[in-house]
């Protein structure tokens, strides 16, 4: 038996007993797919030559 908090709700969850890892139920990760098309979650970004940042370009 092995203890994880859910990263939706912070719950303490037995990961036998959940189909949804790492999350503790179907919602919590129906509720995190959902932030990340919300775009509330992103990856970081690091510019290139090809693709600077907005901030970065002066042909705007």
């Amino acid at each position: 038996m092995i203890m994880l908090t859910c990263p939706t709700c912070m719950k303490q969850f037995n990961t036998d007993e959940t189909a949804a890892m790492p999350f503790c139920s179907s919602r919590c990760r129906q509720v995190d797919l959902g932030r990340w098309f919300n775009e509330e979650y992103g990856m970081p970004l690091e510019p290139t030559e090809e693709e600077p940042l907005l901030e970065e370009s002066s042909d705007l």
